[in-house]
């Protein structure tokens, strides 16, 4: 028997010695077609190619491809499991050539590889061509020697392949296989051609035409193949059995199926095991190519895989979760050739497990539900669609889950009941959306996610992808089109570009296209939480509503973004572990440029907290530990330890996010976000603290910089320690002690001047040799002196210095630095009793714009902003005297 793998490796090979270059498969998500879910037939990742839009070191190829087939125009799910050819995932043989060869060398090879290499009968080979196709009717009859009635002209559109309604068309030549007599079918073309005797194996397209609005307009100037032969269903033909899941790898899968949950699988249980082992091997290679299970777009799809798969395993009796113990299956028989699933191999496990796991608890009430709505059922009829929605809205049980577990009962689903409670849904979620109190703006970003659905978000693998334009907005309301000079609101059908939410900034970057459109992203944010907007300035060409552009991030500003991002939950980890457990985030801001991060906190950090946490947070850089994302139910994320952050909302399932080793060799970090991270911590490079700070109330603030900022910061701090140290003409290690031996020596020099000042002040008072010397006023000795430039500390001293050369009298001193006035006031004992220092003080500090001061009836002190007024001040103090105001 010939392996399915030897099947691929022999087609490569040929077509190679033919000169060919062997192209490995491209990943299932396109690469160049944003209207595409996954990549669905062999051509798509060459059809920039086949249109001139890219040039290639080469002009012929061949490829195994990987397809999925699960959703949109090309959906085979329903069929899978009860057909024989009918599969979500299928490998695509093909040949190509860009203007090189045409039909006669294409029919040649095909058949010089189907019957001369691979032994196939001629006798058992039918052809079909375009029934205007004569060139092709006559190369089949020449080449291969086709009689008449083995090449079958086919008029309608099955034989004419196009790549839309513009671009290059031409028609197309099958080759059909005949299995024999003794299975039911006809030949292509007649009335039972559905059956299974007759099984196309391989289709030519002559690439010939230009096409313009579905209407052909003149010969392309170079010609192109393209052919596409479904492995699977030749590897059937030459295993000598008529369905595809009696050969080789499916037969494995299948057995590895059935001895896991000890049950037969033919008979009543041939459908399971083959929904089984079509659908792993769409997730294995999906999750492979970075697909993850989620709740719209490619995850949705993939989820509903998964799904129907599981409830199969429930079918077979499988207690415990079935799939991801398939997976050494899968790769013994694919790895080989995709040595993607190999490396993908842990992650497929644990994604298949705890799907499985999740999708377990929900099933058996979803199943019970659906038992009781059935019960008393006739084969026949017809569930109402609003029972289906109340399980798909409940339970997550997708409509087609639905009608394949009724598929055994011979009962139907009705999809337009079904339909109309989806909608009645939306438009009750539409009413208490606008009775929220929500902006009246949003009103425009709830339309279009009703009309195109959420964006989808690839960024998480990719900093660039293309999309569709589904929306343009200009001036706050919907436009068709842009041009030069336009400030408009972008946003397509999926992205690579992050949008501003969870404390991260969104992506900046460029939208382009081939025709000539450069519109600069200056800001991306998200809408309803689900609608990405590109905020841009168109600077050339023309972007319309529906036109395929190229989306490209700012790479190296992501590249900072992600080194930040990643450092916050480092640092909040570093955090918990030095100031204690109740320290949780509270807020932050991811930048480019910066990091902020708030947490809760009572005290200020000291400088050895933040050291210590700073110097954990590079140990784990250091340490270049892999950032590992997984999709769990926030319960169970939160069950082993993630932490939750600040101000975000979390649906059914949330990103886990997992980095660096702790002392105890368990995970250092485990957080639920949903922003971008660096692949691996060294891609940080560096975290250095700049600032630390309070907030509010228990809230304190720490600043930091990673990569390259942080670098560039210690230089700058470097250079202005060595020009410190060359003003002080010492090293930069001797600057801390010259630095503290000069400000003790200022300490001591300010003393000192203090000291002076303070005795020449005395002096001239008690000499009456100032403006304010002794003098009787009432019969009471007063001394007032202004005195510019004294320390106010040392106003008590004088007082009582000057008290004490008085022996009987009042003294008012009045100190004045930098505008501001400080003043106080002596009443020797003998006159405490007439005269209180209190209230002397009050009148001088109201002239000064102070208020208060205080003190006891023989000393007081106070001041005020206005020092200008000092000499009224003591005047004010004089006056009451003459007055005999102040007296007790």
């Amino acid at each position: 028997m010939t392996s399915t793998n030897d099947i691929r490796r022999g087609f490569l090979d040929y077509f190679a010695q033919a000169g060919h270059r062997i192209v490995p498969s491209a990943p299932l998500v396109p690469q160049n077609d944003p209207t595409l879910m996954f990549v669905n037939a062999g051509m798509v990742p060459f059809k920039n190619v086949f249109t001139g839009l890219e040039s290639r070191p080469y002009t012929t190829a061949t490829s195994s491809q990987k397809c999925v087939r699960a959703g949109g125009k090309h959906n085979d799910l329903d069929n899978v499991g009860y057909t024989a050819r009918h599969h979500t995932f299928f490998e695509m043989l093909g040949n190509f050539s860009f203007g090189d060869y045409f039909k006669e060398q294409a029919i040649t090879h095909a058949w010089t590889l189907l019957t001369r290499e691979w032994g196939l009968s001629p006798d058992k080979l039918t052809a079909t061509v375009y029934h205007t196709d004569d060139e092709a009717f006559d190369l089949w009859r020449k080449i291969a020697g086709l009689p008449d009635h083995r090449i079958i002209r086919i008029p309608t559109k099955d034989n004419f392949w196009s790549m839309g309604d513009n671009g290059p068309c031409g028609p197309c030549s099958e080759i059909f296989y005949d299995h024999g007599d003794h299975i039911a079918g006809g030949p292509p073309g007649s009335p039972d051609e559905d059956g299974d005797r007759f099984v196309e194996v391989w289709n030519l397209v002559f690439m010939q035409y230009e096409q313009a609005n579905a209407e052909i307009v003149g010969e392309l100037p170079r010609k192109s193949i393209d052919t596409g032969m479904g492995l699977e269903r030749i590897a059937a033909v030459m295993q000598g059995v008529t369905d595809n899941y009696d050969t080789d790898i499916f037969k494995a899968l299948i057995a590895a199926s059935g001895a896991f949950t000890h049950t037969a699988t033919d008979g009543a249980n041939t459908a399971s095991h083959r929904v089984i082992a079509d659908h792993l091997r769409t997730s294995g290679f999906l999750v492979a190519d970075g697909v993850l299970p989620a709740n719209e777009g490619r995850g949705y799809v993939l989820r509903r895989i998964m799904r129907r798969a599981m409830r199969h395993a429930h079918i077979l009796g499988a207690k415990e979760p079935l799939m991801y113990r398939l997976v050494p299956a899968l790769v013994a028989e694919m790895g080989a050739a995709y040595p993607e699933l190999v490396r993908a191999q842990p992650q497929i496990e644990a994604t298949l497990r705890q799907e499985e796991t999740r999708f377990r608890q929900t099933l058996d009430k979803g199943l019970r539900l659906l038992d009781e709505a059935t019960a008393g059922m006739k084969p026949g009829d017809t569930l109402a669609g609003e029972t289906a929605f109340r399980l798909y809205d409940t339970y997550g049980f997708p409509f087609d889950l639905t009608e394949d577990a009724l598929r055994t009962q011979n009962l139907t689903v009705d999809r337009t009941g079904f339909d109309t409670a989806m909608a009645e849904q939306k438009s009750a979620a539409r009413a208490a959306w606008k009775g929220s109190g929500a902006k009246a703006s949003d009103d425009l970003w709830f339309d279009i996610v009703e009309e195109w659905g959420p964006t989808e978000f690839t960024g998480y693998a990719a900093d660039t992808g293309e999309g569709q334009v589904v929306a343009l907005i200009k001036d706050g309301v919907r436009a068709n089109h842009a041009t030069a000079g336009d400030t408009i609101a972008i946003v397509v059908n999926q992205t690579p570009f992050y949008g501003e939410s969870g404390g991260q900034v969104g992506d900046t970057g460029l939208i382009s296209n081939d025709d000539g459109l450069r519109a600069s992203v200056t800001e991306t944010s998200k809408q309803l939480g689900r609608v990405f907007v590109h905020h841009a300035a168109v600077h050339a060409g023309r972007i319309a509503v529906g036109d395929a552009v190229k989306l490209t991030v700012d790479t190296a500003r992501r590249g900072q973004i992600r080194a930040n991002h990643s450092a916050t939950h480092l640092l909040h980890e570093a955090l918990r572990q030095r100031l204690g457990s109740h320290v949780a985030q509270k807020g932050s801001l991811v930048a480019p440029d910066r990091l902020r991060f708030d947490v809760s906190h009572s005290s200020p950090m000291s400088m050895t907290e933040l050291a210590d946490a700073e110097a954990a947070v590079n140990a784990q850089i250091r340490g270049n530990g892999a950032v590992v994302t997984r999709l769990m139910a926030p319960d169970d994320a939160i069950a082993m330890g993630a932490m939750a952050l600040f101000g975000e909302k979390y649906g059914d399932e949330v990103r886990v996010v997992s980095m660096g080793t702790a002392a105890d060799g368990e995970t250092y970090s485990i957080e639920l976000c949903g922003g971008t991270h660096v692949g691996a911590l060294g891609d940080i490079g560096l975290f250095k603290v700049i600032g630390e700070g309070g907030v509010s109330s228990g809230i304190r603030r720490v600043e930091a910089l990673t990569g390259e900022a942080a670098r560039a910061y210690l230089v700058g701090r470097d250079a202005v320690l060595r020009e410190a140290a060359a003003a002080l003409k010492s090293a930069p290690d001797e600057v801390p002690a010259r630095v503290a031996a000069l400000i003790d020596d200022r300490r001591r020099l300010e003393r000192e001047l203090a000291d002076a000042r303070k005795a020449l002040a005395l002096a001239e008072m008690a000499g009456g040799n100032g403006p304010a010397g002794p003098e009787e006023i009432g019969g009471i000795a007063f001394v007032g002196q202004v005195l510019g430039g004294f320390d106010a500390k040392g106003l008590r001293g004088a007082i009582d210095e000057t008290k004490q050369r008085l022996g009987s009298g009042i003294a008012v001193i009045v100190a004045v630095n930098d505008g501001r006035a400080s003043v106080a006031v002596g009443v020797s004992a003998d006159l405490t009793a007439s005269h209180d220092a209190v209230d002397l003080l009050r009148r001088a500090v109201a002239v000064l714009g102070g208020q208060g001061g205080g003190g006891r009836s023989d000393m007081a002190q106070g001041g005020g902003p206005d020092g200008a007024k000092a000499s009224d001040a003591i005047q004010a103090i004089r006056d009451a005297l003459a007055e005999g105001a102040i007296a007790t």
